[in-house]
Formats: structure tokens, sequence, C-alpha cells
């Protein structure tokens, strides 16, 4: 049985100290795939090579709606050029996050769309972030869609059972973490019962959201096989069953993957 990963930070601190060890054990317990994910275009490099040492790691390259006050100049044209590599297999992770405003609202969204017209370009998927912003968000996606389809992922949900319909309507995946194994993630819980199995994804957002029973601890790849043996019980499936369909989905998502 296998795994995929489909959103982890390899190179943030309290994993790249000691990335090799992380990267034995998610193998060790069938973490076949990995997404190493950029927020800032200072990772870019590191990101990449990352991926491109290990043959079961991949990359993206974006900017975090936190950052996009600090990168003006990061724009559709400079996200195509470095997503031709081989390796660099989505274009994220950006969106909206109204909860820290750390960015400028008007910043973020011009981000996020020059994000998206990269993903509309290249036809690479686009990895979406949004906290405290489903209404622009969805807006913003359904907007961008009337423009030209792209594919993509909301990360890490935790938004409304209506902003997941709306998501799943535009053709988006949903990405379920750690969090859905939290004692109040009530909400959540339901509307991961009821995703549907082939638009389905499961993530550790590591170093951050241990789920349980590692709660309190760093989050790492290898963590992604507890949230899906809880996903798995929550949905009444097999796990072998939830393992091998978001794995597949992972790829077919991310098509540069199965190159």
């Amino acid at each position: 049985m296998t795994f995929a990963d489909s959103h982890c930070h390899l190179n943030y601190k309290g994993l790249v100290e000691e990335q090799a060890d992380v990267l034995a054990r998610a193998r060790a317990r069938g973490v076949s795939a990995m997404l190493n994910i950029a927020t800032r275009e200072s990772e870019w490099d590191d990101v990449l090579a990352t991926a491109t040492r290990e043959p079961d790691v991949w990359a993206t390259v974006g900017i975090h709606p936190h950052e996009a006050d600090q990168h003006p100049h990061v724009d559709t044209a400079k996200l195509v050029e470095r997503a031709r590599h081989p390796r660099v297999v989505g274009i994220g992770e950006s969106g909206l996050d109204y909860y820290y405003d750390h960015s400028d609202r008007a910043r973020q969204q011009a981000s996020f769309r020059a994000h998206i017209a990269a993903c509309r370009q290249t036809q690479l998927p686009l990895i979406v972030h949004t906290r405290d912003a489903e209404e622009d968000t969805a807006d913003i996606l359904a907007d961008e869609m009337g423009k030209g389809a792209f594919p993509g992922v909301i990360h890490c949900f935790t938004a409304s059972g209506a902003f997941a319909d709306r998501a799943l309507e535009l053709g988006f995946y949903i990405s379920i973490s750690g969090i859905v194994t939290f004692k109040n993630a009530r909400d959540l819980q339901d509307t991961a019962r009821r995703l549907p199995l082939d638009r389905l994804l499961i993530e550790t957002d590591a170093p951050f959201l241990a789920p349980v029973p590692h709660r309190g601890k760093t989050g790492e790849p290898s963590f992604v096989v507890d949230t899906a043996t809880f996903l798995a019980t929550l949905r009444e499936e097999p796990l072998d069953v939830l393992a091998a369909a978001t794995r597949e989905n992972f790829h077919h998502l991310f098509t540069k993957t199965r190159a």
C-alpha cells in the first residue's frame, strides 16, 4: 500500500535539517510521492534542487499570499519560465488569506490571477491557499475559469461545504490535511465524508499541522498515513482503497509526475 503526500515543505526549518531522515521515514511507511511546495521566490532553487535529487519528490513554483507584497515582480511570465523545468509539476501555492492579511488584499488578488494565468498557459495545476476568503476565492476562480480552463486543487481544505461544492463544480480537487483528525474539526469531517473519491487528495502541509496521534510534533510526510487512516475510517472505506485512489488522483492531476 502506497500513499502520495500532495503538499509538504521539505525545505522549511524543522525538516530541511534532517531531510534525508525525513524522506527515509516517509518511504518506510509507504509514501511513494511527495510534492515540495514553494511559497516565495528565494525558495525556488532549493525546492527544485530537492526534487531534482530525489526521484519521488516533485516541486512547484509560486508565491504564498502572505508574500504577495514582497513579490510584485513575480508575474505570469516568470512563473511560466520556471515551470518549464521537468520537475516542476504545479503552480503555487497561491491564493487569498484574509485571516492574517500579511499582504494587501488587492495585491493578493493580483498575484493570484497572475498564477492562474500561468496555469492556463502551462496547463499545470494551481495549488490554492484560501483562509477567511471563500467568496473572493471562489469568484476569482470562476471568473478566471471563464477565460479558459485550468486544473487545480484546494489545498489543506478547511472551508465550508458550500465552498467545496463550488470548487468541485469548477473541476477542482480537494486535499485534506491532518486538521481532519482534530476533535474540533466537525464541520470539516462532515464535508470530508461526502467528497467524491475521484476528487480527493491527502497531504501533510509538513512541517505544520501534524495529525493525531502526533499533535504538537513537527509534521512530516510520513504522517500522511495517519491522516489517510483516519479519513478511511471516517468515510467507511478500506484504507487500501483510499490510499490507491488518492495516489492515482495525485498522478492524474499532476500529470508531469507520470513522465
